[in-house]
């Protein structure tokens, strides 16, 4: 595949709509929207049975994302709309405690499960979704109430004793990447839905770019899990040590996206292809191919029994990350692992059969569930993949039409 050539653009194009329209986006309108209780069910099989039916709060704001991106994104239709609306309204009637923080899982019918003490994601996950439901449906309040959310959970953030930390702050005070990472993203959507609040969300943006760049480094080349909260290297326990390859190549996209928005931001452009670099060589399995779940910053042995499967998202995250580096760069290395990427991911984890992806494969590429989706896995990361590589193509065809054309 040469990302030069017309004709193959064109077959990426056909790939990754063909693959939204008609393959993911319908197995999840046929079997997982609740068309009693409202919102969706991600816990399927194979086949798109039901194997849990409690609801997951982040992908109510996930899916509604989701299909809204695709309504403004590919194509205006009514039910992907329709089916955003359904999870907005599941999240504003059951997702809410008395508190104004959100639960992390609820029955069916929305009644409470679990909700988690130490995180606010599924807060940043509702934020995303009522922006781009407010862009996509006109009505303008749903930015209103995004931009008062987002606002409400940086309180929550900046509250002493309200979110459980994860360590002891007085024995071991430390900063996990996700919460910056997804800041950004979060205040990125947001920006497309209020542009009143412009000049605030980018300064919001840079600070938590720079909270990111506090996990990089360069004696390892490596983007750390876990700092100490100046960025210090914590390398005397296995947290401090982690490395998560999928997660900080999808923080280079975040990261080289905000480029973009910014005319080819030369400082944002090289962080971001820096990060993706360096985990790119931390991350894929020279082996077998794929992008592998852990790595241990330092060479040393990783606890987590699924340190070395492959699961979906991160390979989605490698896509993206490396045709957006092609897309900004023109250098060789990253057309040729975009190849390597989709090539791998599309072998190994579409079903033929049923539809949809395998989300959790063996090292080896074999597949380790049948499971379609639960609690973490749902309409997000593969659509999310396709429609923004969707547009990365057509950005790319575009620039190689001769002038006139249409």
């Amino acid at each position: 595949m040469d990302l030069r050539r017309q004709e193959d653009l064109a077959t990426l194009e056909a790939l990754f709509k063909s693959g939204l329209c008609d393959d993911v986006l319908p197995f999840w309108l046929g079997h997982g929207m609740d068309k009693v209780n409202g919102g969706i069910i991600t816990g399927l099989g194979r086949d798109g049975e039901i194997l849990e039916s409690d609801k997951s709060v982040w992908f109510q704001g996930r899916a509604a994302w989701t299909f809204s991106t695709a309504y403004l994104e590919v194509e205006q239709r009514a039910e992907w709309l329709a089916a955003a609306r359904s999870c907005i309204e599941f999240i504003e009637q059951h997702c809410f405690d008395v508190d104004g923080r959100m639960f992390f899982r609820v029955t069916r019918e929305g009644l409470p499960v679990i909700k988690r003490k130490r995180y606010v994601f599924s807060e940043t996950f509702a934020v995303v979704a009522m922006s781009a439901y407010s862009r996509a449906s006109g009505r303008k309040e749903y930015a209103k109430k995004a931009f008062d959310l987002f606002t409400q959970t940086l309180g929550f953030l900046k509250t002493p004793g309200l979110l459980e930390p994860k360590f002891d702050p007085s024995n071991r005070d430390s900063d996990g990447l996700a919460l910056h990472m997804i800041l950004v993203s979060t205040a990125q959507e947001l920006r497309l839905a209020l542009s009143p609040q412009s000049s605030y969300l980018t300064a919001f943006i840079d600070e938590q770019i720079a909270c990111v760049s506090r996990f990089m480094r360069q004696k390892e080349k490596c983007v750390l899990e876990q700092v100490g909260p100046a960025g210090e290297f914590q390398s005397d326990h296995l947290e401090g040590r982690m490395l998560n390859p999928g997660h900080s190549i999808e923080a280079s996209w975040f990261i080289m996206r905000e480029a973009r928005i910014r005319g080819d931001d030369k400082k944002l452009l090289e962080l971001g292809s820096t990060i993706l670099d360096w985990m790119w060589d931390w991350g894929w399995d020279k082996e077998y191919g794929g992008i592998i779940y852990f790595r241990d910053a330092l060479g040393l042995p990783v606890s987590e029994y699924w340190q070395d499967m492959k699961f979906w998202w991160p390979q989605c995250e490698a896509i993206i990350a490396n045709l957006m580096a092609w897309t900004a760069t023109r250098e060789p290395r990253f057309a040729e692992r975009f190849e390597l990427a989709r090539n791998w991911a599309y072998d190994h984890l579409p079903d033929p059969e049923h539809g949809e992806w395998f989300g959790y494969l063996h090292r080896d590429g074999s597949v380790a569930t049948m499971l379609k989706g639960n609690l973490y896995k749902g309409p997000f990361h593969i659509p999310r993949m396709q429609i923004v590589c969707y547009g990365l193509v057509r950005e790319l065809k575009s620039r190689l039409a001769p002038r006139g054309a249409h």
